[in-house]
């Protein structure tokens, strides 16, 4: 997944975020003292440090055995509510950002998840009556930022891509909690008998509109103790994310790397994708992340690959390899803004643009080393901002002739996957495509352009 650890980890059986075992929906649920005092405290510790949201909740509800599934939920839900509606909330409340026992209490309020007179009691303050009488406040008069639930900066920094009507848009669905999706491992199963077992369980299911081995899930209720989950007949992955694998299209028998493997969610597809056969290796700089994928991969019932953790770019396992990849993924390490659905607090910490660009950049001229001769690299990242996008291909590409940008759109459509709005790139988003937002470009090395030798008599 990248060279520098990512916070938010692919595999959902080990580090899932602890959501409600069964959704809790507006209006369904009665929230007591101690909902509103763990979310708060849950709030104030992410705020205040550097581990994602779901860590932190996990972490909390592993000290509380004793809570029930719905209990959870109502605590979940509030965290990340608050961390979607955090500007708004605040706003139409007229209270600050970082006073997380109001906005919890606004929250709750909005889902019907108590009455006014029993939050007032929560907050012990009849000061706060105002506040939440103003909840009633519509937002449409508030700035661009604020509707959005964007920091000031980063609302500027899409209003360069975006008109103001899209990026409320795109907010908006940036704002709703994502489905799950799951890939059936083609090695082992077929999509539609998957889905019949599923929906036999009472586990409804639905095809996903693009992915061709894709299952979508509206609940949350695990699915990691199933029999066919430990069997390695599914997957949990974003759509997006598998349109990434079918944009590798790997062909069995060739050589292919997966440069930032993480705990190999790609990897695993990709495998899949080669039915097994050639040679898959999948590197990445964090050997405790790497080491989930070796069970992973004898569950799913891959032979061909290899895991190998590196030390970066000049390590000499990537030395040995110079120029013996048919294909290279670089899903490279971004800022997650493509991930807000799943992980809204990402939007809420300081973004170093220019480290991440740099890193980015070294990741794909290392990777031309490694490639064979008409070998492709997919760059890939989990963003929707073009200086992690768009600028990093023109970029490579304005110093690296010897490469073309191949249609990403003419990739997909011959495997029978026409997303819409795709072109040269492939640029996805919830709004119009109901995944993460993600970005993946092709670069092909071409032939070197060889002059004719002209007969001499």
């Amino acid at each position: 997944m990248s060279l520098i650890p990512r916070l938010f980890p692919e595999e959902p059986a080990q580090t899932a975020t602890p959501r409600p075992a069964q959704q809790i929906t507006r209006g369904t649920a009665q929230a007591r003292y101690h909902h509103f005092a763990l979310a708060v405290g849950i709030l104030t510790e992410i705020a205040q440090g550097t581990v994602p949201a779901d860590q932190v909740l996990y972490h909390h509800f592993r000290k509380l055995p004793q809570m029930g599934a719905r209990d959870r939920g109502i605590v979940a839900e509030s965290v990340y509510g608050v961390l979607r509606q955090r500007r708004s909330l605040a706003w139409r409340m007229g209270v600050g950002e970082k006073q997380w026992n109001m906005l919890v209490a606004g929250f709750m309020l909005d889902q019907d998840w108590a009455d006014k007179t029993f939050v007032l009691k929560w907050l012990g303050n009849q000061g706060a009556a105002q506040a939440l009488d103003d909840l009633a406040r519509n937002a449409d008069e508030a700035p661009l930022a604020v509707r959005a639930n964007l920091p000031d900066v980063l609302a500027e920094r899409l209003l360069q891509v975006y008109s103001e009507p899209e990026l409320l848009v795109l907010c908006a669905a940036m704002n709703q909690p994502a489905p799950v999706d799951i890939r059936v491992n083609t090695l082992k199963a077929k999509r539609a008998d998957i889905q019949h077992m599923l929906d036999e369980l009472g586990l409804a299911t639905e095809l996903t509109p693009y992915a061709p081995n894709g299952l979508r899930r509206h609940d949350r209720r695990p699915l990691f103790s199933l029999p066919a989950f430990k069997e390695g007949l599914f997957e949990v992955q974003d759509e997006a994310s598998q349109l990434v694998g079918h944009l590798v299209a790997p062909k069995p028998g060739e050589r292919v790397l997966d440069l930032c493997a993480g705990a190999g969610g790609k990897t695993l597809q990709l495998g899949a994708l080669m039915q097994s056969k050639g040679s898959l290796m999948a590197t990445d700089i964090s050997a405790h992340r790497l080491e989930k994928l070796t069970p992973r991969m004898r569950r799913a019932g891959l032979s061909n690959v290899r895991p190998v953790a590196i030390t970066g770019m000049t390590d000499a396992h990537l030395k040995r390899n110079k120029g013996m990849f048919d294909r290279i993924l670089i899903d490279a390490p971004c800022s997650g803004t493509g991930t807000w659905r799943r992980n809204p607090d990402l939007k809420w910490r300081v973004l170093d643009l220019e480290e991440l660009n740099a890193t980015q950049a070294a990741l794909l001229d290392g990777a031309v080393r490694l490639l064979k001769p008409q070998g492709r690299v997919i760059y890939a990242t989990c963003s929707i901002l073009p200086e992690e996008n768009e600028r990093i291909i023109e970029q490579f590409l304005a110093h690296h002739p010897d490469f073309k940008l191949v249609s990403a759109a003419e990739i997909l459509a011959e495997q029978g996957i026409t997303p819409p709005n795709v072109g040269d790139m492939l640029k996805l988003d919830p709004a119009q495509h109901g995944t993460d937002g993600f970005f993946a470009a092709v670069l092909q090395r071409v032939a070197p352009t060889v002059e004719p030798v002209e007969d001499v008599v």
